[in-house]
């Protein structure tokens, strides 16, 4: 890393000193040459300079984090690409959260909550504008020299998920040893990895051990899946909200707003924190030779003027007149706070004195002259409003509200830039320059880069693709499924993806818009086919023939009828007009004629007798006559031998 020390990156940046380094990054302390300000640089590894999906994804993401403003993350000041991509990030002087573990610090409970509130705010702060951090971990918490913590590297996971070069650890977005179960592919990441990740970071941060971890990431994911996080009794009151957020359900844990909001309440029943142990990275850092460590926007000391050696002469500050102290011309001593001129007459001494006073004098009326005129002189000014996420026409009309409030002696240039966004909503500022709040002169340019809506992504080929897989080919695109329609088809098997549709109506689209809802249109499999009509008094298979033709398959039964001749068709079952699917079966029902029988001879049999015998052939009884007493069978109407359609009436006389 020492090679790179002096190098100016973007023509601004010169890296003065190594920080630290990483799988996929080396961070530098550097000065920023325009701004004279200190900064962190961090540069991405060289491989990743040839891979165009990260760097879509890199610019995408440093867009979106440069716009995420909250006092617990990291500020992102600027990104390029010089030989690489790299990012230009706030400098914190009060080292990470892991460099005091590495240094055998541990943190009390208070402590620890205290480290918590901070970063449940920031993730709270990210996931409200839809950043999920997917690699928190003791590194990426960091401290400024107040103590105050900030919450490093959002969207860089994300954006190296996108790179097809491989890190020098196994392939997890982001680090294993802190990485929720549903990382590992199981599920959807959401703001509770987040969570969950914390968790597991302020069980380290007081216990110095991490829960639930393997020799390899794959085995570590495995123990994550299986169980809850294991909470020690070193929690105290920390202990049980610890407990929920290691959940292995996400729906089980508490959000990050939730988080913060339970951790105010522990906070209450916890003694108040000591300071924190900061292990700043400028206790080990190594300054290349001629180097200075010193900030350089803090300004050398007041400037003084030193009169001739003369106990009697005071020192007068540039900044001391300049802020109005009173300069006495008192003989024989200094009045307080002024110039003093020395006793006596005008010898060569004296005279010195009085050419050193002279100069003071001049000096100062160079000063507060000058301060007058660039008074007078300088250019009109206004601050510039905040307009960040408001719609373009509301940031318009809160500029032309600056502006008129000066009386016309303001006017600005307003340059507007579309870009995409995937935080920022259609239409809305994305990013303003200046920042709001900056003091800009008559005459100076406002730019505006407003959201043209997500970035397009291209659209997978779901061809032949059931509903689930093609659901599961645009979640890994960033689009999700909207509409599906039924359609017909005698080819494709039913749940098959015929065609599919982008937001627009367009079909088969090479990309759309990031996040947008496709229309599938899915095989609900061969049409349905109709029994036909007219099957009635044809023969079976003349039937049969029909129903082939319209692709359902015959079965033959059979029925007496007395209404249709032999061999015909009576009807269909199910009946005709009734849809079934392709291949469907259909009863054809046949006539096997009428159904005869022979009425049999009951004379001499008793009354019972020959009813019973009657009804057994088959035959109704539909009368019984005879005289008075009479009870043994004679004759039957229609008469024994007759053949009769079965069921049919019969009469019986008695003697």
């Amino acid at each position: 890393m020492t090679e790179q020390i002096g190098r100016v990156l973007g023509d601004r940046y010169r890296l003065v000193a190594p920080l630290g380094s990483g799988a996929s990054a080396r961070v530098y302390l550097a000065d920023d040459v325009t701004l004279r300000r200190r900064v962190a640089v961090k540069v991405l590894h060289p491989a990743l300079a040839d891979d165009d999906a990260f760097l879509r994804q890199f610019r995408a993401e440093a867009r979106a984090a440069a716009a995420l403003n909250h006092p617990n993350v990291m500020a992102v000041y600027d990104w390029g690409e010089d030989d690489g991509p790299y990012l230009v990030l706030e400098y914190l002087g009060g080292g990470s959260l892991r460099g005091m573990l590495d240094r055998g610090q541990r943190l009390s409970v208070s402590q620890t909550v205290l480290v918590a509130i901070d970063a449940a705010r920031a993730l709270d702060a990210a996931h409200r504008r839809g950043f999920v951090h997917r690699d928190i971990k003791p590194a990426n918490l960091l401290f400024g020299d107040d103590g105050r913590l900030r919450v490093a590297d959002f969207g860089l996971a994300r954006a190296l998920s996108e790179a097809a070069w491989t890190e020098p650890v196994e392939g997890l977005v982001g680090t294993a040893r802190y990485a929720a179960p549903e990382q590992g592919g199981a599920g959807p990441v959401d703001g509770r990895a987040d969570v969950y990740s914390l968790g597991l970071v302020l069980l380290e941060a007081v216990t110095g051990v991490v829960p639930l971890t393997a020799e390899s990431p794959v085995g570590t994911l495995h123990l994550r899946a299986e169980s809850d996080v294991p909470v020690s009794d070193q929690l105290g009151a920390l202990g049980p909200l610890l407990q929920r957020t290691g959940r292995v359900d996400p729906a089980e844990r508490p959000t990050a707003a939730e988080f913060g909001a339970e951790l105010l309440g522990v906070a209450r029943a916890l003694p108040r924190p000591a300071p924190l142990p900061l292990v700043g990275p400028a206790d080990g850092l190594v300054l290349p030779s001629g180097a200075s460590a010193a900030d350089p926007t803090i300004l050398p000391g007041r400037l003084s003027i030193p009169a001739d050696v003369d106990d009697h002469t005071s020192v007068v500050s540039v900044s001391e007149v300049a802020a109005g102290t009173a300069i006495s011309f008192e003989a024989g001593r200094a009045g307080r706070g002024g110039v003093g001129l020395p006793p006596g007459g005008a010898g060569p001494g004296r005279r010195r004195r009085w050419g050193a006073f002279a100069a003071v004098v001049a000096l100062v009326a160079a000063v507060v002259g000058g301060g007058l005129a660039w008074a007078q002189l300088r250019p009109a000014t206004a601050s510039v409003p905040t307009v960040v996420e408001m719609p373009l026409e509301q940031a318009r009309a809160q500029l032309d509200a600056a502006q008129q409030a000066t009386d016309g002696e303001v006017s600005w240039r307003v340059v507007e830039q579309a870009d995409y966004s995937e935080t920022v909503s259609t239409g809305a500022v994305i990013a303003q320059s200046p920042a709001p709040g900056s003091s800009l002169r008559d005459g100076g340019t406002v730019t505006l880069r407003y959201s043209k809506g997500q970035p397009p992504v291209p659209v997978p080929d779901m061809s032949n693709s059931t509903v689930e897989e093609a659901t599961a080919l645009l979640a890994q695109a960033g689009l999700t499924v909207g509409e599906q329609r039924p359609q017909a088809d005698e080819t494709a098997v039913a749940g098959t993806v015929l065609t599919w549709f982008g937001p627009d109506g367009a079909e088969r689209p090479a990309q759309v818009a990031k996040t947008s809802a496709m229309t599938l249109l899915v095989s609900s499999g061969p049409a349905p086919r109709t029994i036909p009509g007219g099957l009635a008094g044809l023969s079976y298979d003349e039937a049969a023939s029909t129903l082939a033709g319209v692709q359902l398959s015959a079965v033959r039964g059979e029925e007496f009828s007395s209404t249709v001749d032999k061999d015909k068709v009576i009807r269909t079952d199910p009946a005709e007009g009734t849809a079934l699917e392709r291949g469907a079966v259909v009863t054809v029902v046949v006539s096997k004629g009428r159904d005869l029988v022979k009425v049999p001879d009951v004379n001499g049999q008793t009354q019972d007798a020959a009813v019973a015998l009657l009804q057994q052939t088959g035959l109704k009884v539909e009368s019984v006559t005879g005289p008075a007493g009479a009870k043994t069978a004679y004759v039957t109407d229609p008469a024994a031998g007759t053949q009769l359609d079965r069921g049919s009436p019969v009469r019986l006389y008695l003697r």
